[in-house]
């Protein structure tokens, strides 16, 4: 039999009983959560050890055509470091991991649904990630003097799709990784890709248009741009859309990718 086939369901839960199962998977992936410390470290200290480092190269940059300051140059930066190592790069070590101790296969017996057990799962991961956001955004504003965004909904819209769109990754690309030590190197495409491609540290005003109109397409883009957008209010009615479009395609096509390709037995 495929692991990779829906569960037949008969009726859907009342929305109470789901989120009261999902709120105790949380709680238990919670508590693991904490007692992993390189984990910890990779979510809690490296995105802030990432944006000190970028300063310096960014006070090299030429920002004075493009309309940027450092401050909304490095802000969005470190909100992008924190969506790509505190949810996308954590959580594809916890769907591998909890795949491979046959976790995921026994919650499955039970009365969560598919979408309960990863939602529930990644739940810690995403409330950790929104919390760090917000100091980080609020240490940013007053460190680097950014002041107030100009569109806060951009810049709530370009975070929340950002988290969403990674926790979705997540789960696909746990899908084509065979162990907890492979997790470290199937991240690391989306991971590299978005820091040098998406803006977080050289923004794609800076680089050459055919490179830029690239970039553009990479998944953590749209959310980098909105973050941006929404602290400087350079962004157009037809820009916003680009990016809202973009970003929704690549969830979208996550998913898909989710829904055909996720196992719940271990690999072998």
């Amino acid at each position: 039999m495929s692991t990779t086939a829906a569960r037949p369901e008969l009726t859907a839960p009342a929305p109470a009983r789901s989120a009261t199962r999902m709120k105790a998977l949380a709680r238990a992936e919670l508590t693991l959560l904490g007692r992993n410390k390189a984990a910890l470290f990779t979510a809690l200290v490296l995105p802030a050890v990432l944006t000190f480092s970028m300063s310096s190269a960014v006070d090299g940059m030429d920002l004075a055509e493009s309309g940027l300051s450092a401050g909304t140059v490095l802000l969005p930066g470190s909100l992008g470091y924190v969506l790509l190592f505190a949810v996308y790069s954590a959580l594809t070590g916890v769907f591998v991991v909890r795949r491979e101790e046959l976790v995921l296969k026994r919650l499955r017996t039970g009365e969560l649904r598919d979408l309960e057990i990863l939602a529930g799962a990644a739940l810690p991961a995403l409330l950790l990630a929104l919390a760090q956001c917000v100091l980080l955004a609020a240490g940013c504003t007053l460190v680097l003097d950014v002041g107030a965004p100009r569109a806060v909904w951009l810049a709530v819209a370009g975070l929340l799709l950002g988290a969403a769109l990674m926790c979705v990754l997540a789960a696909a690309t746990a899908a084509v990784t065979r162990s907890a030590e492979g997790a470290q190197i199937s991240v690391m495409p989306v991971l590299l890709l978005s820091m040098a491609g998406s803006g977080m540290v050289v923004p794609l005003d800076l680089m050459p248009d055919a490179m830029a109109s690239v970039c553009e397409l990479l998944p953590l883009s749209p959310a980098i741009a909105l973050i941006r957008g929404g602290w400087t209010g350079a962004l157009d009615a037809g820009q916003v859309l680009g990016h809202l479009a973009t970003a929704v395609a690549w969830t979208l096509l996550g998913v898909f990718a989710v829904r055909r390709r996720f196992r719940w037995e271990p690999r072998r």
